[in-house]
């Protein structure tokens, strides 16, 4: 008799706020995923703003997700929509003349699952940024149903964004499996303070402490993973 196959694991990240290092979460927890499972990769279901990287436009997010992923999938399900503007994928989309649907995102999600042993998704900007005129990314966050991870940016006011956020991602009946504290603002006071603060207030596992880096290595990032996620 043999074992069945481990079930893939998957989680969402998002954050307090755009710029508090969701990119290098979701890049670092697939390099420490990688010491566990065979096959790991990210997802960016909307991914706003292009450049020209190697001689061809791409988001920088998406770029730095698969090359931390451990083998190679079809861009159109690791990012199923690349739009060009950098600004709020609602506006994004309307200028590029896209609808995001989210149960095609959905569904490339369930198609990646298949490919993979572990699939860490990578939110764009806060959890209730708009999708549309009707739909924020808190609405994707729950057709996907996955646990999620919440990146706390370290800054003033970060206490407030963290609350609400994980008071929003409850009221969608979404479990909060951890949160990661990133130093984003050196200058802040009180940051110990803050994290304690927090530590009690968010009532869920401190997954990893980030240090004020200019250049920080996601390879080199310490996560206290669950138990469940090994």
């Amino acid at each position: 008799m043999t074992d069945s196959p481990r079930p893939t694991l998957s989680v969402f990240i998002t954050g307090t706020d755009t710029g508090v290092g969701k990119t290098l979460v979701s890049t670092g927890l697939l390099h420490a995923l990688a010491k566990h499972h065979t096959r790991v990769v990210g997802m960016k279901p909307v991914a706003a703003g292009t450049e020209l990287i190697n001689g061809q436009q791409a988001n920088e997010d998406v770029v730095a997700l698969r090359a931390a992923a451990t083998c190679a999938v079809p861009p159109e399900l690791d990012n199923p929509v690349l739009l060009p503007d950098p600004v709020s994928p609602h506006i994004a989309a309307a200028r590029a003349g896209v609808q995001i649907d989210i149960a095609h995102l959905v569904a490339c999600h369930s198609a990646l699952a298949k490919l993979a042993d572990s699939v860490v998704v990578e939110g764009a900007g806060g959890f209730l940024v708009p999708l549309s005129a009707s739909e924020t990314g808190a609405d994707l966050a729950q057709a996907l149903g996955l646990p999620v991870v919440l990146v706390v940016g370290l800054r003033l006011g970060c206490l407030n964004h963290a609350l609400l956020t994980a008071e929003a991602i409850r009221a969608r009946g979404l479990t909060l499996a951890g949160w990661v504290a990133n130093h984003v603002d050196p200058s802040m006071l009180a940051q110990d303070d803050n994290i304690a603060f927090l530590q009690q207030a968010l009532q869920a596992p401190l997954l990893a402490t980030i240090p004020f880096q200019a250049t920080p290595d996601p390879r080199a990032l310490a996560f206290n993973l669950p138990q469940t996620w090994l």
